[in-house]
């Protein structure tokens, strides 16, 4: 089996590498942090592929893809994880340029990665594209405008994708975890409900993709939550959400 992680570097993209390797995986790792990568990839017990790119940079992904499809052949599997999120508000001038950097990353950034895999995984009739997109996206958060909005488009795209890889034995899967134990949540100043360590996150996630489920949001419980908070009418919403703690900018 061969998987392409991007943001492998730490959180759940590291926890889906360590995943992965324990499985005997080839793996082909990418992120910006090339100096962590390197420290994990000494500790997997597999044969692995580090890249130091970001998602936002096409001509690098692209470079990566080919390094990595010369050296292993087509991968199985290709997990678009790397995200970022920051609290914004629209009215700060300055915060338009994290708008722009949480929606290149969090969606152009997914596009980047699978654009150069596509037409071989199609040409070979198999592999699984998987998009790490998350419950914000259901409904938007104060004060995540950015966040919330790059996860619904992520969603978006990863539907009309799924449309348009039908009957080509390229499955696509879009996974929308809640809360997660990693470096991107340590700083939120609000309860989170139903936590989980990125360690579990990923191992759900590695069954997701193995039974071929289309579509999964985890933890269970946060599959419960999200579709009646997308339901609920827009002046209910906005009366329980106006005051919600926020993400620090």
């Amino acid at each position: 089996m061969k998987v392409i992680i991007s943001g492998a570097s730490s959180g759940l993209g590291r926890a889906l590498a360590q995943h992965y390797a324990d499985m005997g995986a080839t793996l082909g790792l990418i992120a910006r942090r090339g100096d962590l990568l390197q420290v994990l990839a000494a500790e997997l017990s597999s044969d692995v592929s580090v890249y130091e790119a970001d998602v936002r940079d096409a001509p690098a992904i692209r470079t990566a893809a080919q390094d990595f499809m010369c050296r292993h052949g087509c991968p199985d599997i290709v997990i678009a994880n790397a995200g970022i999120s920051r609290g914004t508000l629209t009215e700060y001038a300055e915060d338009t340029v994290v708008f722009e950097d949480i929606l290149a990353t969090n969606v152009v950034g997914m596009i980047n990665l699978f654009q150069p895999f596509t037409a071989a995984m199609q040409k070979a009739g198999q592999g699984s594209l998987v998009g790490i997109a998350s419950v914000a996206g259901y409904r938007g958060l104060p004060g995540s405008g950015a966040y919330s909005a790059s996860k619904a488009a992520a969603i978006s795209y990863l539907e009309s994708l799924r449309v348009e890889m039908h009957g080509s034995g390229v499955s696509v899967v879009t996974v929308c975890p809640g809360y997660i134990v990693t470096p991107m949540t340590e700083n939120n100043p609000f309860r989170m409900p139903f936590l989980l360590p990125a360690e579990d996150v990923a191992k759900k996630i590695v069954h997701v993709v193995e039974s071929k489920t289309l579509f999964a949001v985890i933890p269970w419980q946060m599959a419960v939550v999200a579709p009646v908070l997308k339901l609920l009418p827009n002046f209910l919403y906005d009366r329980l959400f106006a005051h919600a703690p926020r993400k620090p900018r």
